[in-house]
């Protein structure tokens, strides 16, 4: 959520900030200065009455030393009371909507953030690997998983229906060798601090990080009288772990990391990315989430995006990183890098990770806040967050990059040790 003395002063700015992000500006604008104009003639008319309030009062007092009768005074001073708390109730009903209008409002972006209204006015900030030159046509992982039998998209279907999948044998090995060595890597050598957090959250955790109200829609609720999502990213709980808290600045900044199933019901994407493992209900997910102080925030999201490209480099995957347009960013974020890694089979990169920083957008929403120097004001954190990877779209990028001629796939030297030793990942005998 923005600041409200920010929304309240800064109209103007906060016009041009959702005209550059491809939102029409006016129902939320508009609304916003009616609603501060009624607040601002309500306290006007409040502090009117409470002077006359105050002033009949002494009045009053006047009249009896002096012996006068003073009970009409008392009557306009009654009706003159009752009308300051109507007034005062409808100053509330302003301020609940007020409020709720905020939480529909997303992030300002960053000076920085170039403006532009789709993915093709991202800008590309580095490029790191060649993509390989196969000497064969390089096979989509939705042929080659299934043919090495480690993948299996029709018994999922008959299960849970489509975009889901059942990972087998060196598949689902494959699968949890990746997640162990990006928890290794980010605690071993980035600093971050492990944590397992609960897969299920309440709706007052998705309204900290910006899932709801706005994307209510994308999640899944459970039946009956639980206020219960399943979550979408790890995110959600790790932003939430400090919920309500003040910390100390001078232990900041924090690094969480975490593996966790996400659940999303990717409402309004049907027809994009239908095959395979790209876009699926449920994957696998390492999450890396910080809490910085206002003025470290930005050279932290630089090295949290180093943390999740280490993961690619490690792996020698080839992949770009591209700054995100206005257009493009997410609700709570002020500004984004896309990872994306080379896929031979579409001969282009995908995205397999986001690296955004929110300000005190989601920290509002929260309420974490910090104090400097361990004393004095406290002031809203800034938190971060990216993947660090998206295990599923990893595992893509290691079939189709790792594939052989003859259809086996070779291990990444930094995941063999995960394996077991395996190096090499052949198609079963027939």
């Amino acid at each position: 959520m923005l600041d409200p003395a920010f929304v309240r002063d800064h109209l103007d700015r906060l016009e041009a900030a959702l005209a550059h992000r491809g939102s029409d500006p006016a129902p939320v604008v508009a609304p916003l200065r009616e609603l501060d104009a009624r607040r601002r003639q309500l306290i006007q008319q409040v502090e009117g009455l409470k002077r006359d309030q105050n002033a009949a009062s002494a009045e009053v007092a006047r009249a009896k030393k002096d012996g006068r009768d003073a009970s009409h005074m008392f009557d306009e001073n009654k009706a003159r009371g009752q009308q300051i708390k109507q007034l005062e109730a409808q100053l509330d009903e302003i301020e609940t909507s007020r409020a709720a209008l905020l939480m529909t409002i997303p992030n300002v972006p960053h000076a920085s953030v170039p403006v532009g209204a789709s993915a093709a006015d991202n800008v590309e900030v580095r490029r790191h690997g060649e993509p390989r030159t196969f000497d064969f046509e390089p096979k989509p992982h939705w042929d080659l998983g299934p043919a090495l039998g480690i993948l299996d998209f029709e018994r999922a279907t008959r299960m849970s229906g489509s975009r889901f999948a059942v990972l087998l044998r060196d598949g689902a090995r494959l699968a949890r060798a990746l997640i162990d060595f990006m928890l290794d890597l980010h605690t071993r050598e980035h600093g971050y601090t492990e944590v397992e957090p609960p897969f299920l959250v309440n709706a007052d955790a998705l309204r900290g990080t910006g899932n709801l109200p706005k994307f209510e829609q994308d999640l899944f609720k459970i039946a009956g009288e639980w206020d219960l999502y399943l979550i979408p990213t790890a995110e959600v709980p790790l932003t939430n772990l400090h919920r309500g808290e003040i910390l100390d600045g001078r232990q900041l900044p924090l690094r969480y990391t975490a593996y966790t199933p996400c659940f999303r019901s990717e409402a309004g994407s049907y027809g994009a990315d239908v095959r395979g493992l790209i876009r699926q209900h449920q994957f696998d997910k390492v999450e890396l989430v910080k809490f910085t102080t206002p003025d470290q925030s930005y050279a932290e999201l630089e090295a949290l995006t180093a943390n999740a490209e280490e993961v690619l480099k490690r792996l020698e995957l080839p992949y770009r990183t591209v700054l995100l347009c206005t257009g493009d960013m997410g609700f709570a974020s002020a500004k984004t890098y896309d990872i994306e890694v080379w896929l031979p089979s579409q001969n282009t990169y995908r995205e397999i990770s986001s690296c955004s920083n929110t300000e005190a957008f989601q920290a509002r929403r929260a309420g974490i806040r910090h104090r400097p120097h361990g004393t004095g004001k406290a002031d809203f954190v800034h938190t971060l967050n990216g993947s660090g990877l998206a295990v599923g779209r990893t595992l893509i990028a290691v079939l189709e990059n790792y594939q052989q001629k003859d259809g086996s796939v070779i291990v990444p030297e930094a995941l063999r040790s995960y394996m077991r030793g395996i190096e090499v990942i052949h198609p079963p005998r027939t």
